[in-house]
């Protein structure tokens, strides 16, 4: 769901020190982890996500994710921010 949002031009952080920011601070509706994205990496938002209720969605790849959010390389995390 929240893969197609980004597709559809939802307000996106791409990255992982974006995303824990966006999350912490409360602004993120939702995250989107890579499944080849290395764990050490992906595992701080996948805590971060379940202690903040965040809902957690994966993607396939990293290249897949970073063409979602309009990057010309792969991304290991986006998180998907409220709109107001």
């Amino acid at each position: 769901m929240f893969l197609a949002d980004v597709k559809n031009g939802s307000p996106v952080v791409v990255g992982v020190k974006q995303s824990q920011k966006a999350i912490a601070r409360g602004q993120a509706v939702g995250a989107l982890i890579a499944l080849d994205a290395d764990e050490h990496v992906t595992g701080p938002i996948k805590a971060l996500c379940e202690a903040a209720g965040v809902r957690l969605e994966t993607v396939s790849t990293m290249q897949e994710l970073g063409k979602a959010c309009g990057i010309h390389v792969g991304a290991s995390v986006a998180a998907v921010l409220k709109t107001r």
